[in-house]
């Protein structure tokens, strides 16, 4: 008897060969990328309405630059014609005919034509036939445009890679803030050009200057930007905010503490009468001694926008003592506030800068609900107390404001401010509080010679 058919259920299945492997490995590790993948904390949009205010300006620091040129004396011998031209000046520049636009996969393109020069020069020329003004004129000409030639286009590349790289490198890139935090503005991709405008993404990030390796984990939504109506758009995602608060708590600014007189006399009053009790249980020696008021924050503060405004969440302590002379101080309460901050951002000149203003709070007892009910007499001395005395001290800081990725000289202004969910966004206008030229001057590198200029072309520039 004999059996046939066919069983597959035991045939081996082949391994996975090297080429599948290493692209499920890539796959992997592509996703893991973009899992991990961090949004900017800033973004800068430039739209195609800045670009004729910075060709203005462009062009007339190319003119000067052009305009200052110096070019060889042309002599020699052609022919029965002897010819000496020398002290050629470059008297006017007019460039009737010129576009600045973006250009992607490019950045920008700057085109010129139809320009003209105005040169003023001494001849000296000897021939030994007549009938050779056509001639003559043609030599001239066809002799300036090369003597030209030789100098503009060296002369257009310095002004283009050399001298506007250092306008460039007054932005700040990575800087201190004060003597406490520093800022991270740091391009996290190269800038990406449309037709119409050019986006460019930055960290934006604060860190404290003792721990300049340190990093807040972005987990804020990215910021957008849509309108193309300014010159200027600048978007700030929640992280850029938050990064900075927990810098200042890491560097542990964020702390206040009033003894003796700085106390405001009616609040010591007050707190005296509320603990006279406690005082007299715990150490009646030191009934008279100065009363201290610390406030420290718990947490790094936390930023929320929304469509409605922006608000700062703040949890801290407040501790209560009496500190004698030469002695441990007398602790008589401690209790936890609770606040929120509402926070309006504008732009001044090229620095963020931020007004806050208490909107809510409350304290209570972190022993117990008893003691929260006798701390509601506290509640408003204490707001008051913040009001008057700890909320100019931060607004005189947050005013000052940290300045916005900008070359020097260049200033906003005219800025409308949009909250969205998540991110805020201010679009503006240019100025020139500097011209170009007195900036590229106050920053020009040391002259690196001809080194720095590309061969002299025959090409008609």
């Amino acid at each position: 008897m004999g059996l046939s058919g066919s069983d597959n259920s035991c045939d081996p299945t082949p391994p996975p060969g090297p080429l599948a492997m290493a692209l499920f490995g890539a796959l992997f590790l592509a996703l893991l990328a973009g899992a991990h993948a961090e949004f900017p904390g800033c973004k800068i949009r430039v739209t195609s309405k800045a670009l004729e205010l910075v060709k203005q300006e462009g062009l007339r620091f190319l003119e000067q630059e052009l305009e200052t040129i110096t070019i060889p004396d042309l002599r020699g011998k052609e022919g029965h014609f002897y010819y000496n031209i020398s002290e050629v000046k470059v008297t006017e520049l007019q460039l009737t005919s010129s576009e600045l636009d973006f250009q992607p996969q490019q950045e920008l393109m700057l085109q010129i034509t139809n320009a003209s020069l105005g040169l003023r020069f001494r001849r000296q020329l000897l021939y030994w036939f007549l009938k050779v003004y056509d001639f003559l004129s043609t030599f001239i000409t066809s002799g300036m445009r090369f003597l030209l030639n030789q100098q503009i286009c060296p002369v257009l590349y310095h002004a283009g890679t050399v001298l506007l790289n250092a306008l460039l490198d007054t932005v700040p890139v990575r800087s201190s803030v004060d003597e406490l935090v520093g800022i991270d503005y740091s391009l996290m991709k190269d800038p990406v050009a449309s037709t119409s405008n050019l986006d460019m993404d930055f960290r934006g990030a604060f860190f404290p200057l003792t721990e300049r390796n340190w990093s807040l984990p972005n987990r804020a939504v990215e910021p957008q930007l849509q309108e193309e109506e300014r010159m200027v758009y600048v978007a700030f995602s929640e992280f850029f905010f938050d990064s900075a608060m927990e810098s200042y708590f890491r560097a542990g600014a964020l702390q206040l503490s009033l003894v003796g007189d700085k106390v405001p006399h009616d609040l010591d009053i007050l707190l005296r009468a509320t603990y006279f009790g406690s005082i007299v249980l715990l150490s009646p020696a030191v009934i008279d001694s100065p009363l201290k008021l610390e406030l420290r924050v718990l947490a790094p503060p936390r930023c929320t926008i929304k469509p409605s405004g922006t608000t700062v969440s703040v949890t801290a302590s407040v501790t209560i003592a009496l500190v004698p002379p030469d002695k441990p101080e007398v602790q008589l309460s401690s209790m936890t506030m609770d606040a929120r901050l509402s926070a309006k951002m504008a732009l001044r000149g090229k620095a963020l800068r931020t007004q806050l203003d208490l909107r809510r709070f409350r304290i209570y007892s972190n022993h117990s609900a008893l003691e929260s009910l006798a701390l509601i007499p506290l509640q408003a001395p204490l707001k008051t107390m913040l009001q008057i005395g700890v909320m100019p001290m931060l607004n005189e800081r947050t005013w000052r404001g940290v300045q916005i990725p900008l070359p020097e000289g260049i200033n906003f202004v005219r800025e409308v401010v949009t909250n969205h969910a998540g991110f805020l966004t201010i679009g503006a206008d240019l100025h020139f509080a500097k011209g170009l030229r007195e900036v590229i001057e106050k920053n020009r590198p040391a002259d690196i010679g001809a080194s720095t200029a590309p061969p002299p072309s025959t090409a008609a520039v």
